[in-house]
């Protein structure tokens, strides 16, 4: 089996976005009386036994996240995705290793950049995918951009901080195993035997 960086970029995503949304059902299940509305992601990362489940999916994550970012730069050159792809990334490792209550404000600042590069890969997806995946990658790129407004000054709209924070983050799930499944089945150039057979 043959992939090319397309491809390669494809598997790394949907892996990701896959094992990480499988990662977070699983913590929230093993932990007890764990409220979706009424509390926050990151809180699935410390204390119980659903922590190293949540810290090591979204670890996961963001290794591929970075890995799918150097295959999209090989195979398509979109400076701009590939920098957020990778910052969002390193956004994401830095979440799972530095959890809820680390010192220096540190899990906040990587959950915001997390939150903010990804949401924007997903709109600068659309750079390099035909429609109509790449007008439905700027809608979910908006989306999560305008849960994060409301997050961020307290307005939950009746979903609680946990509800509106999954607001954020499964839009961007969602085009990440679909975008992650049209990469992988990107056609790669003819090789030289097919084209001359």
């Amino acid at each position: 089996m043959h992939l090319d960086d397309r491809q390669w970029a494809g598997l790394s995503l949907f892996l990701g976005t896959v094992e990480f949304a499988m990662g977070l059902t699983i913590a929230e299940i093993v932990y007890p009386d764990y409220s979706v509305s009424g509390m926050y992601i990151s809180d699935l990362g410390v204390g119980t036994a659903a922590a190293p489940i949540f810290n090591g999916s979204i670890i996961v994550l963001g290794l591929l996240l970075v890995l799918c970012a150097w295959f999209i730069f090989r195979g398509y050159r979109d400076r701009f995705l590939v920098v957020a792809l990778a910052i969002a990334g390193i956004g994401a490792a830095g979440v799972g290793t530095f959890t809820e209550g680390s010192p220096f404000g540190l899990h906040s600042a990587f959950s915001l950049i997390t939150f903010v590069f990804a949401a924007l890969a997903t709109i600068l997806a659309f750079r390099i995918v035909r429609p109509p995946l790449g007008y439905l990658s700027i809608v979910f790129g908006v989306v999560s951009f305008a849960a994060l407004g409301l997050y961020v000054s307290g307005n939950y709209l009746g979903l609680g901080p946990g509800g509106m924070e999954r607001m954020i983050v499964w839009p961007v799930l969602v085009w990440g195993i679909g975008f992650g499944g049209y990469l992988l089945g990107a056609a790669g150039p003819p090789t030289t035997s097919s084209a001359t057979s």
